[in-house]
């Protein structure tokens, strides 16, 4: 059982993103805001394996969902 406290860091390692605070902010100014009409997962900027990663967390309600969650505000804002 993975018992690791996920951060909005861990998160964008998991997706091969950079993961440093600088990287991370940078990542959210070039892509938001991201439209209302479009799921985050569908974003053009996402692979293919990032846009599963991403519904599988939401849709399985994975220890990944409320992170997804998150930078999917952070996106929309």
């Amino acid at each position: 059982m993975d018992t690791s406290i996920h951060t909005v860091q861990t998160l964008f390692c998991q997706l091969g993103l950079a993961d440093d605070q600088e990287q991370i902010n940078a990542f959210i100014e070039l892509h938001r805001p991201l439209p209302n009409n479009i799921n985050l997962s569908e974003a053009y900027f996402w692979s293919e394996t990032q846009a599963v990663f991403l519904t599988e967390a939401i849709e399985q309600d994975s220890d990944w969902c409320e992170l997804v969650d998150k930078l999917d505000c952070l996106l929309r804002d």
